[in-house]
C-alpha cells in the first residue's frame, strides 16, 4: 500500500479548513454541527404552574425554552418567563405531572420557528404548527418565520389599500374595511361572534384567510371548523387552535403562530384576512403568566405586560412594505358584563383602526348579525368612499339614529304621527333598514350592491312625509 505524501495530507478545500478526503470531510462536518456544550440544571421548586430551576445561570434569557425530564414519563418543554433570587422561572407547555425537585432541566437552543406554505390552506394546526386534523404532515415552506417577529417599520409601511369586500352587508356599508386595516369586534359571549367570523371567511375578497381560535372551548373547535366555517370557508383558510384547557404559554403562542402564518403570506404579496377569536383570551393568558412570575397586578388584575404585548401583537397586522401584500385583521374582544370600557377593550380600541359592536339587545330581537351600526366606527371612513356613497351612508345613519332616539316612545305608543317629519320617515324606513342589516349565514352581500340597495330604501322616505 503506497504511503501518502505530506502534500496530500495537508491538501485542503477552498474554505481552507476541510480535508479533501470524503470520509474525513463528512466526519468533520458532523462534528461542526454538534453543539459546543449542553447546559443542564435542576428543578428546585414547583408552585402551581411555575417551575424554579437552578444551575443555568448565565445560560438563559426570557423566552428561551428548556426540556424538563419527568420521572417515568416523556420529557416536556417549558418557557422561561422570568428570574427571581438567582433562579429561572419557567412555565410548562404541557402538564407538570412527573416533575419534582431534582428533575433535570436541559437548555433547548434556538428560538422556535415555523415554515408556512400555501399547502397549509385547508388545514387545522395547533400552537406549534403541528396538524390537528389527522390529514398527515404539513408541507413546509422554504422560509423560516419566527413567532415573535417585530412589526414592520412604520416609515416603510404602505398606506391602507382599497376597500375589502368582507361579504357582510352591515360591515360593507357602515363600517367599510380597507386592505391592511385592523378592526375590533366587541361583544359579550353568545351574541354571534363566531358566526360573523365564519361569514367573512367564506365571502371575503381576500386571497387567504388565517383564523386563530385562542382559548376556544374544546367542544366548539370542531363545530366551528366543520359546521360554522364549512368546506367553502376552510378551503382557503389556515386555522390555528389552542383550547381553553391548554397552559397559558400555549394559548399565547397560538396567537403568535397565527400572526407568523399571516406574515408569510403577506410577504409573498398576498392580501390576507386575519380573524382572531379572541384578543381577550390572549390577554388573559398573558395575565396568568405575569401573575405567576410575581408581576404586580394593575387594573382588574391585568399586569403591565398585558398592555405591552397587545400592541406588539396587533401592530404586526396591517399593510406590508414595498412589494408586499397586507394583513387585514378583525379581532374579537370579549366585553365582560357588556362593559365596553373594561381594560382590555379600552386598550385594544386605542390600537385598532375602528370597532364593530355586537349588541345583545339586537341579538335577542332575532336580528343577525347583531351589529349596532350607530356604535360602530371605521377610521377608513369617509376617505375610502366617494362623495355620493358617503351621502347615502350618512342619510341611512340619520334615519337609524332618529328611530333609536324615539324608540321607547314609539313602543309605548306615546309618539303621535305627524309630530316630526324626520321621525315619521324613520318609522316608515325602519322595517326596510332592519331587513337590510339582517343577513343569513350563507348569504353573500357584495360590496358593490350595498349603496344601490340603501339608496333604494331611502327613496321610500318622501312618501312618509306626504
Amino acid at each position: 500500500m503506497p504511503i501518502m505524501g505530506q502534500a496530500e495530507l495537508t491538501r485542503i478545500d477552498t474554505k481552507g479548513r476541510v480535508p479533501v478526503f470524503p470520509a474525513v470531510s463528512a466526519a468533520i462536518r458532523a462534528i461542526d454541527h454538534l453543539p459546543d456544550a449542553t447546559a443542564y440544571g435542576r428543578i428546585s421548586g414547583i408552585v402551581g404552574l411555575l417551575i424554579e430551576v437552578d444551575g443555568l445561570d448565565g445560560c438563559l434569557a426570557v423566552g428561551d425554552r428548556c426540556r424538563l425530564y419527568r420521572r417515568g414519563m416523556s420529557a416536556i418543554q417549558a418557557e422561561v418567563v422570568g428570574f427571581r433570587a438567582g433562579k429561572a422561572l419557567l412555565m410548562p407547555l404541557s402538564g407538570v405531572e412527573g416533575l419534582g425537585p431534582g428533575s433535570r432541566a436541559e437548555l433547548v437552543g434556538g428560538a422556535p420557528v415555523i415554515h408556512p406554505s400555501l399547502a397549509w390552506c385547508g388545514r387545522v394546526l395547533n400552537a406549534f404548527a403541528e396538524p390537528l386534523d389527522g390529514r398527515g404532515a404539513l408541507a413546509p415552506g422554504s422560509t423560516a418565520y419566527g413567532l415573535r417577529n417585530p412589526p414592520p417599520p412604520a416609515h416603510l409601511r404602505q398606506r391602507i389599500g382599497g376597500k375589502l369586500d368582507v361579504g357582510v352587508r352591515a360591515i360593507n356599508a357602515f363600517t367599510t374595511c380597507c386592505r391592511g386595516q385592523r378592526l375590533g369586534i366587541f361583544a359579550a359571549s353568545g351574541v354571534g361572534k363566531s358566526m360573523l367570523l365564519s361569514m367573512m371567511a367564506r365571502h371575503t375578497g381576500a386571497d387567504v384567510v388565517v383564523i386563530g381560535l385562542i382559548g376556544e372551548r374544546g367542544r366548539e373547535a370542531r363545530e366551528f371548523v366543520e359546521d360554522t366555517l364549512g368546506d367553502e370557508g376552510l378551503r382557503r383558510s389556515v386555522v390555528v387552535v389552542a383550547t381553553s384547557d391548554e397552559p397559558p404559554p400555549v394559548r399565547r403562542q397560538a396567537a403568535w403562530t397565527m400572526m407568523a402564518v399571516a406574515e408569510a403570506f403577506r410577504d409573498q404579496g398576498r392580501h390576507v384576512l386575519c380573524l382572531m377569536d379572541s384578543v381577550t383570551r390572549f390577554a388573559m393568558a398573558q395575565r396568568e403568566i405575569g401573575l405567576a412570575a410575581a408581576e404586580p397586578p394593575a387594573t382588574k388584575g391585568y399586569t403591565p405586560s398585558v398592555f405591552a404585548e397587545l400592541p406588539h401583537l396587533l401592530e404586526r397586522a396591517g399593510p406590508g412594505g414595498p412589494g408586499q401584500g397586507s394583513i387585514t385583521a378583525l379581532c374579537t374582544v370579549l366585553v365582560e358584563g357588556d362593559d365596553h370600557d373594561e381594560p382590555v377593550a379600552d386598550a385594544v380600541r386605542g390600537v385598532l383602526d375602528g370597532h364593530i359592536v355586537l349588541d345583545r339587545a339586537i341579538a335577542e330581537a332575532g336580528r343577525y348579525p347583531a351589529i349596532n351600526v350607530l356604535r360602530s366606527v371605521s377610521r377608513a371612513l369617509p376617505g375610502c368612499n366617494s362623495r355620493g356613497e358617503n351621502a347615502v351612508i350618512e342619510a341611512a345613519r340619520r334615519r337609524l339614529a332618529d328611530y333609536e332616539r324615539m324608540a321607547e316612545l314609539i313602543r309605548l305608543g306615546a309618539y303621535r304621527h305627524g309630530s316630526d317629519p324626520d321621525i315619521d320617515a324613520a318609522i316608515r324606513l325602519q322595517p326596510s333598514l332592519s331587513a337590510f342589516l339582517a343577513q343569513a349565514p350563507d348569504e353573500h352581500a357584495p360590496l358593490g350592491n350595498v349603496y344601490r340597495d340603501l339608496e333604494a330604501i331611502l327613496a321610500e322616505a318622501p312618501a312618509a312625509q306626504a
